[in-house]
């Protein structure tokens, strides 16, 4: 038996994750879900957008399967996402991209992975005024080499376990040449290590024109903390946006899977919500637990269903009568 931390999220998150859940389970895979709050649910109730018990649980499970959350506008933490990855230094963000028959995009055959490193950069949050009129701000970006290393080292390793061939390294040490430059060095480093992974590298204002114009050259990304999160954001954009996207973050001692897209408070209670992202992101949780038969039969039901394009949501379909539940009765079937 597997324990995890089931954070079902605000908004959209409980009926998504309900039915990942159901899905889940119905593959035969055995997990004890221990459910706890986050967001605006767990503010509401404990006051904390990120309770103790929440922490605890994450804590003793060491795995989490978490859904949308919405965190509470001026008070607590900037980022429940961001405090959770610096919590349990979860140093990777996982994103794959792939192309589906039954989504509409501008492009087919899409296969793209962006590894995204999780706890540097930008996103640390070492930022402040430097005048009492508050008319000066400043940020400080932080890159390490045991930070750039360990990310680039998971993404190599990432792409000869699943077969890949190439890693595409995104940096901008043209201009950014102390901490860009950095990651670059510690790059080649490690590319050297595996000869039998293509390396390549592009500064990042030119990976975004290419990814528009041939995406089909990319196939493993690595980039650091805010290259990774536009980058992300875009792939999704190439295969029809971030309903089909799921997400994990990795880190030695503990993994959090989620969907990435919002709460989307505005669909909430009208079993519209695709679940195709948090059902992802339960079968790259399969994986990490071990349960590759099972992720790879509910990626197979997923797939059928989604190429189907009869028993999906309206947002994959706007003529489909289906919804959040009978998609995933559909997946049940099917698996």
């Amino acid at each position: 038996m597997h324990n995890v931390t089931l954070i079902k999220g605000d908004g959209i998150g409980p009926s998504i994750m309900d039915v990942a859940v159901k899905i889940i389970d119905a593959s035969g895979v055995d997990i004890n879900w221990e459910e706890a709050d986050a967001g605006m649910a767990a503010y509401e109730k404990y006051g904390t957008a990120l309770p103790d018990e929440t922490l605890a649980s994450i804590d003793k499970n060491k795995v989490a399967f978490k859904g949308p959350l919405t965190t509470p506008i001026g008070k607590g933490f900037r980022s429940i996402n961001v405090a959770l990855r610096q919590k349990y230094d979860l140093y990777a963000n996982v994103r794959p991209a792939r192309s589906w028959k039954g989504a509409q995009s501008k492009f087919e055959n899409i296969d793209i992975v962006v590894v995204r490193e999780n706890t540097e950069g930008l996103y640390m949050g070492l930022e402040h005024y430097l005048t009492k009129e508050k008319d000066v701000a400043e940020s400080l970006a932080v890159v390490t080499r045991t930070g750039s290393e360990r990310i680039l080292e998971y993404a190599f390793k990432y792409a000869r376990d699943n077969g890949r061939k190439k890693v595409t390294l995104c940096h901008k040490a043209n201009i950014l040449k102390y901490t860009s430059g950095l990651f670059l060095d510690v790059g080649r480093e490690v590319a050297a290590r595996y000869p039998d992974i293509e390396f390549d590298e592009k500064i990042i204002d030119a990976t975004c024109m290419h990814l528009v114009m041939d995406p089909h050259q990319f196939d493993v990304i690595v980039t650091t903390n805010m290259f990774g999160d536009i980058l992300s954001d875009l792939t999704a954009g190439l295969v029809g946006g971030l309903g089909l996207i799921p997400g994990a973050n990795i880190g030695t001692e503990a993994a959090l899977f989620e969907a990435v897209h919002g709460s989307a408070p505005d669909i909430t209670g009208k079993n519209i919500a695709n679940p195709a992202a948090v059902i992802m992101a339960g079968v790259m949780m399969l994986h990490h637990l071990g349960e590759h038969d099972a992720a790879q039969r509910i990626q197979a039901a997923l797939e059928k269903v989604v190429d189907a394009g009869v028993c999906v949501t309206p947002d994959l379909n706007p003529n489909s009568l289906a919804g959040t539940i009978e998609m995933a009765e559909a997946i049940i079937a099917a698996l």
